[in-house]
């Protein structure tokens, strides 16, 4: 199989599993305070990432790369796994599947905007069409569509989950300066995080009881939710002829995590859910396309406002 074909192979099981995983999250919920979800979730995917690392005989760069950037892998640590997934965990506690998913999404969007002041990137008109359109549709989907009312399922849980896109958002823009493997770079971002999880569980808790239901769907969101599928994503892009072609994959996922959400946890989807989801993903669209429209025009001498 050519390397093009075997990249959209490893994407599409990236995005397949991915898309379970918020039914995954509100499984395990039932059972789990969202602290001790995620310490069950990041052993499993420590235990994971530490075997792929075995697998790729890339084990003793946890040391070396570790001494070089102990800081920046403090940084990364507390940012993700630990106040990362806390925040969508509790979000998640709170919302329905359908509202924290389409909520937490909106991480693509805001992404940009942030590496405006803080990798001093330009700010293009594409992001400013795609942030205006994408929070509209999460101003329809918190509000259940009720747009003059203001009335809040839950602000808490609205606030936690575009929380979680703040703390995502921030994590990939300190990871730009990560010269590491990409897989040694996660693993120790979860080594150092996981002793301020299991520390503020044992401060504020108690450590999780037995549940093979509940152990299992932690488990589940350790390995596809943090650990492999990450490892499959990264070969995806690896192996891909263009990054876009790959990286429009992702669309798909919370399309295909709506479904889960609705025959698994039998949620029914609010036509609020519908619009304000289609309304995210016009605006992840319009950030790809606008500015590829725009290359278009200059290439074919066209006219064009800046």
């Amino acid at each position: 199989m050519k390397p093009s074909n075997q990249a959209y192979v490893y994407g599409i099981g990236a995005v397949c599993l991915w898309s379970t995983v918020a039914t995954a999250f509100k499984l395990a919920l039932e059972h789990f305070t969202p602290l001790q979800l995620v310490l069950v979730a990041v052993v499993t995917s420590i235990f994971a990432l530490g075997i792929i690392l075995v697998a790729q005989r890339k084990l003793h760069l946890i040391k070396t790369q570790f001494i070089q950037r102990p800081y920046f892998y403090l940084q990364t640590g507390l940012i993700n796994p630990f106040l990362y997934y806390l925040v969508l965990f509790k979000a998640y506690d709170l919302l329905p599947a359908q509202q924290a998913l389409s909520l937490n999404y909106t991480w693509a969007i805001l992404l940009p905007l942030l590496s405006v002041p803080m990798l001093a990137q330009k700010l293009r008109k594409s992001d400013m069409v795609a942030a205006i359109v994408a929070y509209f549709g999460v101003f329809v989907i918190a509000t259940n569509g009720n747009l003059t009312g203001f009335s809040f399922e839950s602000g808490t849980g609205v606030i936690l989950a575009l929380t979680s896109t703040l703390l995502w958002s921030l994590y990939w823009i300190i990871n730009t300066k990560d010269k590491g493997d990409p897989v040694v770079s996660l693993l120790l971002s979860f080594l150092v995080g996981f002793p301020f999880i299991l520390g503020t569980l044992l401060f504020t808790q108690t450590l999780p009881s037995w549940n093979l239901q509940a152990f299992a769907a932690g488990v589940y969101v350790g390995l596809f939710e943090m650990g492999v599928t990450f490892v499959l994503w990264l070969i995806a892009l690896k192996k891909a002829e263009r990054t876009a072609s790959i990286s429009t994959m992702a669309f798909m996922s919370p399309v295909m995590s709506i479904g889960f959400i609705a025959w698994i946890l039998q949620e029914e989807i609010a036509r609020s859910t519908y619009v304000g989801l289609g309304l995210i993903l016009m605006a992840l669209a319009l950030q790809q396309l606008l500015p590829l429209l725009n290359r278009i025009k200059l290439k074919s001498g066209t006219p064009h406002s800046h």
